[in-house]
């Protein structure tokens, strides 16, 4: 550096200048990490039948009850389709309930049940026990810089979906 200062390791400023050697590290720490993150809920999932998508529009749904269909559309990303599908089981299996929009007759309200909240929390504990094993592991600015890794890597129309899901502390 000019003023002489050696960059660490921990600075940042190498990051700066990655090789595609430590990048496709990264990638492939990123894969094998979602891997375990879904591990657990895969296999609470599987003995339902039930998949990662289900999980998702469980998740979303917990997060912010009331949600409108054309709303978790957004969120997940997935076809009308795809999600309709989805839909169609966890209701059908008691843990969604889809009620008509008060103002708009053509919207459908989605609500956790009484047993998707169990199921949701019992997936969501899984993770969290995880999640905190790593965070403690690893310590408060690398949470932090993992964090803000993650909301780095997101497109701006996604950065803004999750901000408002955070911003609206549910």
């Amino acid at each position: 550096m000019a003023d002489g200062r050696v960059p660490s390791a921990q600075s940042g400023e190498n990051l700066l200048f990655l090789t595609d050697e430590q990048l496709r590290q990264g990638i492939e720490a990123m894969f094998f990490a979602y891997r375990g993150f879904t591990a657990d809920p895969d296999r609470i999932l599987s003995d339902m039948a039930y998949g990662r998508a289900h999980h998702r529009a469980v998740h979303f749904i917990n997060r912010a009850p009331g949600t409108t269909v054309n709303n978790l559309l957004n969120i997940l990303g997935v076809t009308k389709q795809s999600l309709n599908r989805v839909l169609r089981t966890l209701i059908e299996d008691g843990l969604v309930e889809s009620k008509v929009g008060k103002a708009d007759k053509r919207e459908r309200h989605l609500f956790l049940t009484e047993e998707g909240h169990a199921l949701e929390q019992k997936l969501s504990d899984a993770q969290r026990v995880r999640m905190r094993m790593a965070y403690r592991e690893a310590g408060p600015d690398a949470v932090a810089g993992f964090r803000t890794v993650l909301e780095a890597m997101m497109d701006r129309e996604m950065r803004n979906a999750y901000g408002r899901l955070k911003d609206s502390g549910t």
